[in-house]
């Protein structure tokens, strides 16, 4: 009991599935693996996502982000990603994750703006909710997590690689940074912790208000990514830090993660549908739809 109390409802959400995984586990045993599935990779597919599992990386499985053009957060996008961090989190043989993507050049652009335009309260309230429902379960997995992020990682796609364990970044001239501000929208209380939690209140202030995109190695010096590495290396360099934390233990591990990130999560969860009501009302406003409509005008003449 004195161990819950200390992570917190969230926490101990966080270690009740890993309990339930462990238990699995152990009931079943590892699946035996044919002879073609010990020598290649072998994946699934959704609408917009692949995940490939590696024999020779017991217990690792990569999800690529595959919505053509530039990964955008639409609300279908973001509830199927929830969807497959969660079965991946009640499969047994997996403890890890590398969150990349499979369009060259650009980890995720954000929130789908299309999805801000012109919509009903109802359903910029559904959107909002699924982003809050995605971000709650990556950022409070049990599963181990690291973003190999590689390519532009803007606002939405900044979020997601923050929530990760860990962050790999590719070199070059990519950039990553929540520059929600250049198109007149207020990053949430939610995403502004947490980058306070990542970069430190100081830099996180400044970024935030100036809607910075960091260069790699700038986002290395202030902590937003924890390591750099040539592009075709990002995910290589990922599967070799994520079997360092598969040799941890998963019930310390989880529960150290738990009192690390219980607090926050246990936060938006208590203003969840007070944050739902302030965004639909703020992207609703005139003022911030004629914002979004001059954007999305700037996009078709590129």
């Amino acid at each position: 009991m004195e161990v819950l109390r200390l992570i917190g409802k969230s926490g101990a959400c966080i270690l009740s599935r890993a309990r339930s995984a462990s238990a699995c586990r152990r009931q079943t045993g590892p699946t035996p693996l044919s002879l073609l599935q010990q020598k290649r990779h072998y994946a699934e597919s959704g609408n917009h996502i692949m995940v490939e599992r590696d024999s020779n990386n017991e217990g690792i499985a990569v999800v690529k982000m595959n919505k053509k053009p530039v990964n955008s957060l639409s609300k279908d996008f973001m509830m199927e990603m929830n969807i497959t961090l969660e079965k991946l989190e009640n499969d047994s043989s997996c403890r890890g994750v590398i969150l990349t993507s499979a369009n060259p050049g650009i980890f995720s652009a954000g929130l789908d703006i299309t999805e801000m335009y012109q919509k009903s309260s109802d359903y910029t309230s559904a959107f909002w909710r699924s982003l809050q429902d995605f971000w709650m379960r990556l950022y409070g997995s049990n599963l181990a997590t690291v973003a190999a992020v590689n390519g532009h990682s803007p606002a939405g796609g900044c979020l997601m690689a923050m929530s990760c364990d860990y962050r790999i970044m590719a070199e070059g001239k990519f950039t990553m940074g929540l520059n929600e501000v250049h198109l007149g929208i207020v990053a949430p209380f939610w995403f502004q912790e947490l980058m306070v939690k990542t970069c430190g209140e100081r830099q996180a202030e400044m970024a935030l208000q100036l809607g910075t995109l960091f260069k790699p190695e700038q986002a290395l010096r202030i902590g937003m990514v924890d390591e750099i590495a040539p592009l075709d290396d990002v995910i290589n360099k990922a599967r070799e830090h994520l079997a360092k934390w598969l040799k941890i233990p998963d019930h310390a591990r989880v529960i150290t993660k738990g009192m690390c990130r219980g607090l926050l999560l246990e936060k938006l969860r208590a203003k969840q549908e007070e944050d739902i009501a302030f965004f639909s009302e703020f992207i609703n406003k005139d003022a911030i739809q004629k914002s979004l409509g001059r954007y999305l005008e700037s996009l078709k003449k590129k």
